[in-house]
């Protein structure tokens, strides 16, 4: 594929940490990945290697924070992750409001939030985290998840990008 004739790649915006330099997609690849998150409830990035599809969900994440009132929280999973620890995680992302404990109270708290979930690594989350999410996205009209991962994570609504 020419990515000059889909517009480059793109430009990684300067982090805090300094870090610059490309993401694994064109513009307009971007810019449709950029609109199915605001449009879908789910998208997952996949592809074998982990790292560019981790700078893809987090360049994604900051540039839409914005658009949700509480922001975007992102979760890095690198190990098996149940509801406990899906729950706990979420509860120690900076700015994060508190959340409460316990996948109930937890579920029925986001439930009332706009905010965008990114799970970077969603092939190590179990199948009881991923029936958890099912609940949060049918319980919380406002949440969107926006994950990475070897594969689909298999909620309903999902859309796929391929690396």
């Amino acid at each position: 594929m020419d990515t000059h004739a889909m517009g480059g790649i793109v430009p990684m915006r300067e982090s805090g940490r300094g870090r610059a330099g490309t993401l694994p997609a064109t513009s307009d690849e971007l810019s449709r990945l950029l609109t199915a998150v605001r449009r879908g409830r789910v998208l997952t990035v996949t592809g074998r290697f982990r790292e560019p599809r981790s700078l893809l969900v987090r360049e994604i994440a900051e540039r839409l924070a914005s658009n949700f009132c509480d922001g975007a929280a992102v979760v890095r999973i690198d190990r098996c992750f149940g509801i406990r620890e899906l729950t706990a995680a979420l509860g120690c992302v900076p700015g994060m409001a508190f959340l409460p404990c316990g996948a109930a109270s937890t579920l029925s708290w986001l439930a009332e939030r706009d905010v965008l979930l990114v799970l970077d690594g969603g092939e190590f989350l179990t199948p009881q985290a991923l029936a958890w999410l099912g609940e949060l996205l049918a319980a919380a009209p406002g949440v969107r998840i926006l994950a990475s991962g070897r594969g689909p994570l298999g909620l309903a609504g999902e859309r796929v990008h391929r690396l």
